[in-house]
C-alpha cells in the first residue's frame, strides 16, 4: 500500500516481481531482481495488472503476450503458484496477493 501524504489518500498496490532474464525487458540488465508497485483498482485482474506493467515496457509487452494470452517463455505466478494451478489470467487479485514474472530456462543436449 503507498500512501500520498499530500493528497491524504492511499493507494492499493500489488507488487510485481519480475526476475532473471526477463529483467533486462523492464530496464535492467537480465539478472536479478525488480519489483514494481502496481496499482489495485477495484476489479483488478491478473490480466490488467499485466496489462498496466507491459504497457509502460514495450519490450516486456513483446516478450510476455501471444494475442491475448500469455506466452511460452515467461511463467506468471501469483502467490507462489504457477498460473493456470489456482489463478487464471482473469483471477481477481487482492490486496496482499503478489505476482511474479519468471523467465524458462530451457536445456539443451
Amino acid at each position: 500500500m503507498i500512501e500520498d501524504r499530500r493528497a491524504g489518500t492511499t493507494t492499493t498496490t500489488v507488487p510485481v516481481e519480475v526476475v532473471s532474464w526477463v529483467t533486462k525487458f523492464v530496464g535492467g540488465d537480465g539478472t536479478g531482481r525488480r519489483v514494481f508497485e502496481e496499482a489495485l483498482a477495484p476489479g483488478s485482474t491478473v490480466r490488467s495488472v499485466l496489462a498496466g506493467l507491459s504497457a509502460r515496457f514495450l519490450e516486456l509487452h513483446a516478450a510476455l503476450w501471444h494475442g491475448d494470452g500469455i506466452g511460452e517463455h515467461i511463467e506468471v505466478l501469483v502467490n507462489d503458484a504457477v498460473l493456470g494451478i489456482a489463478h487464471t489470467l482473469d483471477s481477481p487479485l487482492r490486496p496482499g496477493d503478489r505476482v511474479t514474472l519468471l523467465g524458462q530456462y530451457m536445456g539443451g543436449g
